[in-house]
């Protein structure tokens, strides 16, 4: 029988967070998924099975945002709330790894908090959301969202995350899905994905002092095509950045591209 893998919660004297952990390496790797309608604890076994090439390096956390989300929790408070859930678990010199809006988390940790990070990967993310791209893509699901328009949110979104081919296979499933959203989905994803709004740390990387890998590909229809060589820039007068463009995986290179989890694995292993 296939191994389920655990949900668990990381109790702090002011919230509680969900996670869930696999792998037996020596190492300790944390994800910080990207923006989820419906959250990502119910896909634990999918994200172990496509890490598993990682796992004899490194023992693997993904953790949720936090419980019971306050009306207003901006990018700032995501970042100090998951560097507390990581140092509650005792967790130290972490390879961390932020895909979109959990880049920006990750980056805002290894700010904050440089003596917890050893190495990051950043996967298709920015540290600026101009106004112009937050409203064609975030603010157009937000108001679905707050419409409370199941089917029109997800192909919204699923049409800005993947590739066209990807896209027009996965409609079936993405409307399926939709169907299953509930009021507290809507909630908590328009509490998150406003926290988007405004957010610039440009100013502020050069601050970062871990190697890191920017991953990303140029037809993110997300955050933007250049978003991934921007950040490089301000990253790439330190020892050990990289950078890799991929051209056809848009915005969800990190679950497509097939050599993803190589790339990563190289980066933290050199």
């Amino acid at each position: 029988m296939k191994e389920t893998t655990k949900i668990e919660t990381v109790k702090t004297e002011s919230f509680e967070m969900e996670y869930f952990r696999f792998g037996h390496g020596n190492k300790t790797m944390v994800i910080l998924p990207g923006l989820s309608v419906d959250g990502v604890m119910k896909y634990a076994d999918a994200v172990a099975d496509a890490y598993k090439s990682m796992t004899d390096d490194f023992t693997i956390y993904l953790f949720e945002r936090r419980k019971n989300l306050p009306i207003h929790y901006s990018m700032e408070d995501m970042a100090i709330d998951t560097a507390s859930a990581i140092k509650e678990l005792s967790l130290n010199h972490v390879y961390l790894f932020g895909a979109s809006q959990g880049g920006m988390i990750s980056m805002l940790i290894a700010l904050n908090e440089p003596e917890l990070v050893e190495k990051m990967v950043l996967g298709s993310t920015a540290a600026c959301v101009p106004s112009g791209r937050f409203e064609k893509t975030i603010g157009e699901w937000i108001g679905f969202a707050k419409e409370g328009k199941r089917e029109d949110l997800y192909l919204s979104f699923g049409k800005a995350v993947y590739p066209k081919e990807v896209f027009e296979a996965s409609q079936e499933t993405l409307k399926t899905i939709a169907g299953t959203l509930t009021n507290e989905d809507f909630s908590r994803f328009v509490i998150l994905s406003s926290s988007v709004r405004g957010f610039d740390i440009t100013n502020r990387l050069n601050r970062i002092t871990c190697p890191v890998l920017v991953l990303g590909s140029t037809d993110d229809n997300v955050l933007g095509g250049d978003s991934s060589k921007e950040l490089y820039e301000s990253f790439k007068t330190h020892d050990g950045c990289e950078l890799y463009l991929y051209d056809t995986y848009g915005h969800a290179a990190y679950d497509l591209a097939p050599d993803y989890k190589e790339r990563m694995l190289r980066f933290f292993n050199a």
